[in-house]
């Protein structure tokens, strides 16, 4: 009988808590922000809400061989779930009263839809980068030789899907009983329709990655093309451009020119990844580089992100150097990771 990996636990256990801190408590926005005590708390409903899904896109990208197109297209899909149906942020005028809140909605907001470009962009990319994209490359990227394998089983699994719709569930319920808008049918049908394409693309994209279908790369050319010879560049270098186009995205307008640079930012950081992973150069270790680079720009942004609520100044900014040193330190830590992947 097959004895289960205690190694393979602790890794899909760090997923589970490092996605709701990458999604909910790296920029520093709430009134949790600089209480360990209330961060710890939090964990109980956003580790079930960001950590949940995250190991149930990883699981499935593993097993079915999905490339990080296919990956970020179902990070992608739980993302409009969540502001769509789940909290129905996207679809609010006024959340929580949130002071800033018409200022981000207004510039772009486009009645027909009863959404605003600008915070559809920003929710949507943001979860499928931060929430799942970030803390998957980054927890892969600490044991190589396990990144490409199934940390769960079925059990393992199927607990993972109940602890996420638990925690949809009660979030929802909490959004129906204290919000006065709630998202229409149609715009929670079209939500789900989104999910359903996102969900169909991704499985679309079965990885060609000779390492995973064939073992072994020979002087980095396959027949299928998925990989070519030339350099990749040192895992730091990656990580600086993770953290400027990280930076970049965050602070754009939230104006019609915002949401254009956005998607241009997008398309550029996609295209660039896509070409240097081709090289035979490129490893788990640069893919780890990308999001530290990501998470530390996330984690920047925080410095001058007002929290909601009151929050003691030197609590505040102590959240925010503790959450950029631990940004770079897992990118160090992952790009110092020596084994196959």
């Amino acid at each position: 009988m097959k004895t289960r990996d205690p190694r393979r636990l602790a890794m899909a256990a760090g997923l589970l808590v490092l996605a709701p801190m990458c999604a909910e408590y790296a920029t520093g926005y709430d009134d949790s922000t600089g209480d360990p005590l209330a961060l710890a708390a939090g964990l109980l409903i956003f580790g079930p809400l960001y950590g949940a899904p995250a190991l149930l896109i990883r699981e499935t990208a593993r097993r079915l061989g999905m490339s990080w197109p296919g990956i970020l297209a179902l990070a992608a899909a739980f993302g409009v779930l969540q502001a769509g149906v789940v909290d129905q942020s996207m679809f609010s005028e006024g959340y929580r009263d949130i002071p800033y809140w018409e200022e981000m909605v207004r510039p772009t907001y486009v009645a027909p839809l009863g959404l605003a470009a600008h915070t559809t962009l920003s929710f949507v990319a943001g979860h499928a980068v931060w929430s799942f994209g970030v803390p998957i490359a980054l927890t892969e990227g600490l044991n190589p030789r396990l990144s490409r394998t199934p940390w769960l089983r079925t059990p393992g699994l199927v607990t993972a899907a109940a602890l996420y719709l638990a925690a949809a569930a009660l979030v929802l319920r909490d959004h129906l009983r204290t919000e006065d808008e709630h998202a229409a049918a149609a715009q929670i049908g079209g939500s789900l329709a989104a999910v359903a394409l996102l969900v169909l693309f991704a499985l679309s994209r079965r990885s060609r990655d000779p390492v995973v279908r064939n073992g072994a790369v020979r002087n980095g050319v396959v027949r299928n093309g998925a990989v070519r010879d030339g350099a990749a560049p040192r895992p730091f270098a990656v990580a600086a451009g993770g953290l400027v186009a990280g930076l970049v995205f965050d602070f754009l307008p939230s104006t019609w020119a915002g949401v254009a640079a956005g998607l241009a930012v997008m398309a550029l950081c996609g295209a660039a990844a896509v070409r240097l992973a081709r090289s035979p150069e490129w490893t788990i270790r640069h893919a780890a580089a990308l999001a530290a680079g990501a998470l530390t720009a996330r984690a920047v942004v925080g410095f001058f992100a007002v929290p909601l609520g009151e929050v003691p100044t030197v609590a505040k900014y102590a959240h925010n150097v503790a959450f950029v040193a631990g940004a770079v330190l897992l990118g160090v830590l992952a790009a110092r990771r020596r084994g196959a992947a």
